[in-house]
């Protein structure tokens, strides 16, 4: 599942971390890439432990948290805390895989699913594009800032080179509940169901009630916590 979440941030938080993050001394990007994925890797990064990282990473944490959207979408056991990047002229990342294991400290994580929150307007840079392959092609993704793309992690993808300008961006990923993507999307669309009939009918109706205890046997089923 790809999936466009908006205003995950609001206009003045994408304005208060691009105040923050143009303070920062940015490094080579290749530091938290993999030993294959630093060979296609050409950006600059806020190293990880910068308390501005520390601090946006924390803002975007928590607007995650109230984001039902993205709840529903991810249902996320664990949240890798956020990087932030920085594609000048010239730069580029090849096609890749993400890792699948990240580490935060001490604790593991499985990256069930990928996520890049756009901090740049789109009309502000040229090329940039994060261009996602599945089954159904290729996907060239382009945001507005403070939107969020969500897509799996086992996807192959690229950042297009960028031709003027540059795209700053937060990066992470989550591991979910549920491992499979196809289960997750199934799970998305019911919940999206129940939600929009609920509206329609109230909660208490019969076939709202009969669907929300599908939803919760099949996450029964599938949960992997």
């Amino acid at each position: 599942m790809l999936l466009h979440v908006e205003n995950v941030l609001t206009p003045d938080q994408v304005a208060h971390a691009r105040e923050a993050l143009a303070a920062q001394a940015w490094v080579d990007g290749r530091v938290t890439a993999g030993e294959q994925s630093a060979l296609a890797k050409r950006n600059l990064q806020v190293p990880e432990d910068a308390p501005a990282a520390r601090e946006l990473g924390e803002m975007i944490l928590t607007a995650l948290g109230r984001n039902p959207q993205f709840v529903s979408a991810a249902l996320p056991l664990r949240v890798f805390p956020p990087l932030f990047n920085r594609y000048d002229e010239g730069m580029a990342f090849d096609t890749h895989v993400d890792n699948a294991i990240r580490f935060a400290g001490p604790v593991r994580f499985r990256t069930d699913l990928s996520a890049t929150l756009f901090l740049t307007d789109p009309g502000d840079y040229d090329g940039g594009e994060l261009i996602v392959e599945d089954a159904y092609g290729e996907h060239a993704i382009k945001l507005a800032a403070g939107d969020m793309i969500l897509y799996p992690a086992t996807s192959l993808h690229r950042v297009a080179p960028i031709t003027r300008g540059s795209r700053w961006a937060a990066f992470f990923w989550a591991q979910s509940m549920v491992r499979a993507d196809a289960q997750r999307s199934l799970l998305y669309d019911l919940d999206n169901a129940i939600q929009a009939m609920s509206v329609k009918v109230g909660q208490g109706d019969p076939a709202v009630v009969s669907l929300t205890g599908t939803y919760n046997n099949l996450l029964r089923m599938w949960a992997d916590v």
